[in-house]
C-alpha cells in the first residue's frame, strides 16, 4: 500500500510498497478515504518522536474492512468511520493515519453519520478524544459536568485558543454541558468562536487580556483550558483565573509549566486513550486501561451530538495530492502558514 512513514533523519516520504497491516485483537482494519492533519503530526518528524519506518498520521476517515475478533461494538464491514490512531508511536511502526488503509482500535472510532461527509469526518478524531480528556475524564481533566449530563449551575469556562481545531470543538461540548463559555482568539476569529457558543472573545494579543479577562468574570472564573501551550498562554490562563473563589482548576495541552500554586492543573495527553505503550517528551507511558474506557464512552457521546449537529466540524480546507499533498500540509503547519482551518488530503489523489 501507499504510506506516509518516517525516515531519518527528520523527514516524512511516501513509499508505495508498504505491507497493509494485520489484523488482530480490538482492532478493526479501515480503507481510508480522507485524513487531516494536527500540529502533532509535524512534531512527529521534526521533533524526533518517531523511528526509522514508523507510519505517520493521527486522523482519519473510510471504510471498514476487516473487524477484529475481539471487537465489541457494533462495527461491520462497510461501515463508515472516522476516528484517532497513534501514528508516529516508534513501539508500534505499523499504525498510522496517512496510507491507503488504517489498523485502528474500536474504542478511538465513531461510525459517520449520513450528514457528514469523510471530509468533514476526518476532523473529529484528535479534537474529540482530547476535549474529552480536557475538560472531563477524572483526575486527568478539569472534570465538568459531561454533555449528555450539564449542569444547572451558570459558571464560566475559559478556552485559551478557540480558534484551533481543539478550541473550536472545546467551545461547542463546553456549551454543551451548561457553561457559559469564554474563548481567546485573534480578532479576525472572533465570529467564528461566537458562532460556536463562545459569549465573549478575548484578542490574547493584548498585554491585558488575562486581567480583562478576570475583570468580565467578576473574579469568579474557576477552569481554564489552554489549547495552545505556551508559557505565555498558560500566564493568561493563570491572569484570568479567579483568586477568591475555591476550586480554580487549569489544564494544558503540552507539558508547560504553570506559574500558580493555588490552583489545580492537569495536563492532557490523547495518545494515553489509544490502549498501547508509547515514548513522549523523553518520557515511556503505558497502556492505560482507564484512559481507554474513557474514550470509548466519550466518543459515543460524542457522536450522538455531531450526528445531532450541535457539534460542528472545524473550518476544513481540502487540499490536493494527496499523501504527497500531506507532506507539504506538514511543513505549511510547522513554519505557520495557514490559521483556523483543518488541512485534509483524499488518500486517492495521493500523486
Amino acid at each position: 500500500m501507499k504510506a506516509v512513514v518516517y525516515k531519518d533523519p527528520n523527514q516524512a516520504v511516501v513509499v508505495t510498497d508498504r505491507e497493509i497491516p494485520k489484523l488482530h485483537d480490538h482492532n478493526l482494519l479501515v480503507k481510508t478515504e480522507t485524513i487531516a492533519l494536527n500540529p502533532t503530526d509535524w512534531k512527529h518528524v521534526h521533533q524526533a518522536t518517531a523511528v526509522d519506518g514508523c507510519l505517520l498520521g493521527v486522523d482519519f476517515a473510510g471504510i471498514v474492512e476487516e473487524v477484529g475478533p475481539n471487537v465489541t461494538k457494533p462495527f461491520q464491514k462497510g461501515d463508515r468511520v472516522a476516528g484517532f490512531v497513534n501514528g508516529g508511536n516508534s513501539y508500534n511502526k505499523d499504525t498510522g493515519a496517512f496510507a491507503e488503509y488504517v489498523l485502528a482500535k474500536e474504542f478511538t472510532l465513531f461510525k459517520i453519520p449520513d450528514t457528514l461527509s469523510f471530509e468533514e469526518a476526518a476532523t473529529f478524531g484528535t479534537g474529540i478524544l482530547t476535549v474529552g480528556q480536557g475538560l472531563y475524564e477524572k483526575d486527568y481533566g478539569l472534570e465538568l459536568a459531561m454533555p449528555n449530563e450539564p449542569t444547572k449551575v451558570s459558571e464560566y469556562v475559559l478556552i485559551y485558543g478557540g480558534s484551533t481545531a481543539t478550541g473550536t470543538l472545546g467551545i461547542q461540548f463546553a456549551k454543551l454541558s451548561g457553561y457559559k463559555v469564554i474563548s481567546t482568539a485573534s480578532p479576525k476569529n472572533f465570529t467564528l468562536n461566537k458562532t460556536l457558543g463562545a459569549e465573549e472573545v478575548f484578542d490574547y494579543n493584548d498585554p491585558e487580556c488575562g486581567k480583562k479577562i478576570n475583570e468580565y468574570t467578576k473574579n469568579k472564573l474557576r477552569y481554564a483550558w489552554n489549547c495552545i501551550g505556551s508559557p505565555t498562554a498558560a500566564q493568561i490562563c493563570a491572569d484570568a483565573l479567579t483568586t477568591i473563589e475555591p476550586g480554580a482548576r487549569y489544564g494544558g495541552i503540552g507539558n508547560v509549566k504553570f506559574p500558580r500554586e493555588d490552583v489545580k492543573h492537569t495536563e492532557t495527553l490523547a495518545y494515553t486513550g489509544v490502549g498501547e505503550d508509547f515514548e513522549k517528551r523523553g518520557r515511556q507511558y503505558h497502556n492505560n486501561e482507564r484512559h481507554g474506557e474513557f474514550a470509548s464512552k466519550f466518543f459515543d457521546i460524542a457522536r450522538t451530538f455531531i450526528a445531532a449537529g450541535r457539534v460542528r466540524p472545524h473550518p476544513v480546507s481540502v487540499r490536493p495530492k494527496g499523501l504527497a499533498g500531506a507532506i507539504e500540509g506538514m511543513e505549511a503547519m510547522r513554519t505557520g502558514k495557514y490559521s483556523a482551518e483543518k488541512l485534509v488530503y483524499r488518500v486517492s489523489e495521493t500523486t
